[in-house]
């Protein structure tokens, strides 16, 4: 196994689970990926993911051994799940969907039940995509083409685009911003994005925005001590120089300069990195011109910053949409450039949790920033940036925070390459369009017979769940390739 991410822990717990001997190889020092953490001052900063939807998938991941999520961790549901900053002040979105029926007719008269339309629809996409289509491998079209699948296929709006869906139930700008900004990591605008993604909006409604104490980092931990438990090793410090091969399949992998033999590996790592770095040219099954045209979602700029004041103007999830999204959006997706004045969120979860910050009197947060992949580092645009979003928090909380800054990180697309040898320093993997969907994806299954990816970059796509998700069917896809070839090798004998 090579990655401890998300997608590489879940493959290692449903491998274990199927019986096979798992080692897991991680360049970091520590298991989590882009869900790792550090510590300043006292002060514990998640380094990746903070935001906790589909609390069920994640669930799947500890019902392979027999436990639960609930078991676990501490989940809390967050209430209100997160502040909306627009131009004329704050905006809560509550916990549960009667109340957000509430919010909405305030904003929009008859909205309400309008929007009990929309969450029943976004429902049956959820319910359709979770059971049947997001669980499958995307080898070839064929899996999608079965005669029973038709009438969830036709419910699951593929062609239609997210923005044109939002606006046939609404109207009032606030709302629209509110139902589209889910989509905002996965790549495209929401005049680009399928309505298949209106189940997003189930997921936060219905399902709930949940916080595990400790942080993020928490679900990693569990899930390395699930892991463990099942018999799997974990190797820090393992940076893999290549994948090996014998008599046209896998053979292993070379980690500083010592070789583990394996009969299949499930790569988790960057896919870019490992088919064009890792595998002799013979074996990769795309080059750089596929690379080159394939659309990346977001970057990310981030601040992580310790602040010696509390701040309960904030809640533990804050958008802040008090500016247009248009001059950002050409900034990512049109003519990638450093955006000017851009929406960005906060999320501040020592609002929730007292343990991220070293007392009562501090708050732990970080500021995020959605940037065009593949941008050169540029020091002095990250500080302008900065000192942009600074000014609107001024603006907005009527208090200026510089001031209150104890501790303070910064880190963006080169940090993102060298840490993860993220492709384009991207943050969230390929966007989600319409050509890079399902079975157009890169391929989980490699031109090496024996290797297979798992993450972000192939099925099913960005985000946490998506890739739990896919580090489950890498490993289902693994140990069929196992059994086949010790078939083989037993007839053979």
């Amino acid at each position: 196994m090579i990655g401890a991410g998300f997608a590489g822990i879940a493959a290692a717990i449903k491998l274990a689970n199927l019986g096979r001997t798992v080692t897991v190889l991680e360049r970091l020092e520590q298991p989590g990926g882009r869900a790792r953490r550090f510590e300043d001052r006292g002060f514990v900063f998640d380094m990746g993911p903070s935001w906790l939807w589909m609390p069920d998938v994640y669930d799947s991941v500890f019902r392979m051994a027999g436990s639960s999520i609930g078991e676990r961790l501490d989940l809390v549901r967050l209430d209100p799940s997160y502040r909306v900053f627009f131009h004329d002040g704050p905006c809560d979105i509550p916990a549960g969907q009667h109340r957000v029926e509430t919010l909405f007719n305030r904003l929009e008269p008859g909205s309400g039940k309008r929007f009990a339309e929309f969450l029943a629809e976004g429902h049956r996409k959820y319910r359709a995509g979770m059971k049947r289509y997001v669980w499958r491998p995307g080898h070839t079209p064929l899996e999608f083409l079965d005669p029973r699948d038709l009438p969830d296929l036709l419910r699951l709006s593929m062609f239609g685009s997210l923005a044109a869906h939002v606006r046939s139930f609404f109207s009032n700008p606030k709302i629209v911003d509110i139902l589209e900004f889910p989509v905002l990591f996965l790549g495209a605008r929401p005049e680009k994005t399928p309505a298949l993604y209106s189940m997003m909006n189930y997921a936060d409604t219905v399902l709930g925005t949940w916080y595990p104490m400790g942080g993020m980092h928490r679900i990693v931990e569990a899930m390395v001590d699930v892991a463990r438990d099942l018999g799997v090793g974990f190797v820090y410090g393992a940076d893999v120089n290549s994948v090996t091969e014998r008599n046209g399949r896998v053979s292993g992998v070379v980690a500083n300069g010592e070789h583990y033999p394996t009969h299949t590996v499930v790569a988790a790592a960057d896919y870019h990195h490992v088919e064009q770095e890792l595998l002799p040219a013979k074996w990769r099954r795309y080059g750089r011109t596929y690379w080159d045209q394939r659309v990346m979602a977001p970057s990310s700029v981030l601040f992580y910053m310790g602040i010696d004041c509390r701040l309960p103007e904030l809640a533990h999830h804050n958008l802040f949409f008090d500016v247009p999204f248009e001059p950002h959006a050409r900034t990512i997706y049109d003519e990638p450039a450093w955006p000017d004045d851009p929406r960005f969120y906060i999320c501040v979860p020592s609002r929730t949790d007292p343990s991220v910050a070293p007392d009562d009197g501090c708050e732990n947060l970080f500021v995020l920033i959605p940037a065009a992949p593949g941008l050169e580092h540029d020091g002095d645009a990250i500080e302008r940036l900065f000192e942009k979003t600074m000014d609107r928090v001024k603006r907005q909380l009527g208090r200026d925070i510089r001031n209150r800054i104890i501790v303070r990180r910064n880190y963006a697309h080169r940090d993102f390459t060298e840490d993860y040898h993220a492709f384009r320093g991207n943050a969230y993997g390929l966007a989600n369009t319409l050509r890079q969907t399902a079975f157009l994806k890169p391929k989980m299954r490699s031109k090496l017979p024996g290797l297979f990816f798992a993450g972000q970059l192939t099925t099913p796509g960005p985000g946490v769940p998506p890739s739990l998700i896919s580090g489950q069917i890498a490993a289902v896809e693994a140990n069929r390739w196992i059994e086949v070839r010790l078939r083989r090798e037993r007839i053979s004998a």
